[in-house]
């Protein structure tokens, strides 16, 4: 079974990502996938800053979520845009994971990593426009991300008090987002 981490790049206890990504970690797991669901909220990191890191290193929340994620092959990732763009808890936590630490290779938990990307926000691009600046980062140092994608538009009517997905088109979406994930991961580990 393929390993994913899942998580959403966001820390807002009812934030719109975190239950696309709560919906799409079953979606994983019912394709096949071992799915691991995390919240960056559990992972509380100062800003990246190379002062700090030359001075204490990688802090320890950074070094335990590098470690998730060198642990599975697959990322599954709800982005979140603020502003059109990525958000700063995400852009944050993918800065501190590429540190290498001693005798590491460089960005060793990007290097062939595959990623699947969701977005979801009340606009109506559903996130879009951070999910492009996320593919782009993470594409830049490494990751292979795939080209099966889903941006949830009108998120604050998506979904059900329970939260799951109200239109069955959008379910499907995941669906096939997270399938694609599962069956390229396998063919890889094949």
């Amino acid at each position: 079974m393929p390993r994913i981490l899942a998580f959403a790049g966001t820390t807002r206890t009812e934030a719109f990502n975190k239950k696309l990504i709560r919906v799409a970690a079953a979606a994983a797991k019912a394709a096949g996938g071992d799915v691991t669901l995390i919240d960056l909220r559990d992972f509380p990191m100062p800003l990246y800053d190379g002062d700090l890191e030359a001075k204490e290193g990688i802090p320890p929340n950074g070094v335990k979520l590098k470690e998730l994620m060198m642990a599975h092959r697959g990322l599954l990732l709800s982005t979140g845009e603020y502003n059109s763009s990525v958000t700063g808890v995400l852009k944050n936590a993918i800065d501190w994971a590429s540190r290498s630490a001693p005798g590491e290779a460089e960005l060793a938990c990007y290097k062939d990593k595959v990623v699947a990307l969701l977005a979801a926000s009340p606009g109506m691009l559903g996130g879009m426009r951070g999910m492009m600046a996320v593919r782009s980062i993470l594409g830049n140092i490494g990751a292979l991300v795939i080209p099966e994608q889903l941006a949830l538009s009108r998120a604050h009517e998506a979904f059900e008090a329970d939260g799951s997905l109200k239109d069955p088109k959008r379910k499907a979406g995941v669906e096939r987002v997270t399938s694609a994930l599962v069956r390229i991961l396998a063919k890889l580990e094949a």
